[in-house]
């Protein structure tokens, strides 16, 4: 196992390094100048964009800026923002804790509703039950979380003169106050997901059930709640795992408009407020950690398989 993890590990390295320069580059062709933008002058002076580029490092060749960056990054220095003038570093720690929350939330809201629908709908399959939770899937499914976000402020407001509280209040603050912020963007970033995991889930747990080991367990007169989950879900499972893993890239791109739309100082607000001015640090370090935690996601879904399925042997 530890052979295992430490080759993956290795493996991550020239992965991280490729995402670096694509992500270096894409900075650079963003258009705008960006000597207008952090001067805030519509016409600045040749003078002062020539001080300026040379503040900032950008009047040296793109390869010497990368390795500058990629040697800072290496030590766990990413930089200074443009505008804040403060550590990328410590802009990224300071928002994370909101985007790490909002995920979770919404993995368990997604897990919560959809892994049950799916196995309901496995057991009934055929029936109308199965034909009304599928119709629902595909309907949860052709809604963007952004315009699930959006109905769900507006409707409510509208109604019932609702709205959330706006911004973010940490959960050991008021834990009240934390979850009444984020049950709304949670459900409306979970809820396409769990259409996809109510999906897949049927479509495992068909194929377990169909399985001898399940046949001979119930010729022993388990039960079948005990069929169901000792035996039948936990293998079905480790195809619904394999699959949310790779549903991290669309959940940190879900986060970038639902934390705009709420209001919530996450990452993706942070991402989306430097791109519009082109704070090039920032970006740059943002999408490099949502590349490793892609990365590390991936590997922690591949660790997973020899608890779900004994028969994995990592050697």
């Amino acid at each position: 196992m530890g052979r295992y993890i430490l080759r993956r590990l290795l493996l991550s390295i020239p992965v991280l390094f490729i995402a670096s320069i694509l992500i270096f580059g894409a900075v650079r062709v963003m258009p705008g100048d960006i000597c207008q933008i952090v001067l805030q002058i519509p016409v600045p002076a040749e003078e002062q964009c020539n001080n300026l580029r040379h503040e900032l490092k950008l009047d040296k060749p793109a390869v010497s800026q990368y390795f500058h960056w990629i040697g800072g990054v290496l030590t766990g220095d990413f930089g200074t923002s443009f505008f804040s003038k403060r550590p990328v570093g410590g802009e990224i720690q300071q928002h994370m804790s909101t985007t790490i929350e909002l995920a979770v939330l919404s993995i368990f809201f997604a897990f919560a509703s959809g892994v049950p629908i799916g196995v309901y709908s496995a057991l009934k399959q055929d029936k109308l039950a199965d034909v009304v939770l599928r119709g629902l899937s595909i309907g949860w499914l052709s809604m963007p979380s952004f315009w699930v976000g959006t109905m769900l402020i507006t409707f409510p407001a509208k109604w019932w003169g609702y709205s959330p509280p706006v911004g973010y209040t940490h959960f050991w603050n008021d834990p009240l106050k934390n979850l009444e912020q984020l049950y709304l963007p949670a459900i409306s970033l979970g809820l396409a997901l769990s259409a996809i995991l109510a999906r897949f889930t049927r479509s495992a747990m068909l194929e377990v059930l169909r399985q001898d080991y399940v046949r001979t367990a119930r010729a022993k007169g388990l039960r079948e709640r005990v069929v169901v989950s000792e035996h039948a879900l936990k293998n079905a499972m480790l195809q619904v795992i394999v699959h949310l893993g790779l549903q991290v890239a669309f959940f940190l791109g879900g986060t970038v408009v639902l934390e705009y739309l709420f209001a919530l100082p996450g990452l993706g607000t942070l991402l989306y407020n430097s791109v519009i001015t082109k704070d090039f640090p920032l970006i740059q370090g943002l999408v490099l950690v949502f590349a490793a935690i892609i990365v590390i996601t991936n590997l922690a879904i591949d660790l997973s398989y020899a608890w779900l399925d004994p028969r994995v042997k990592y050697t």
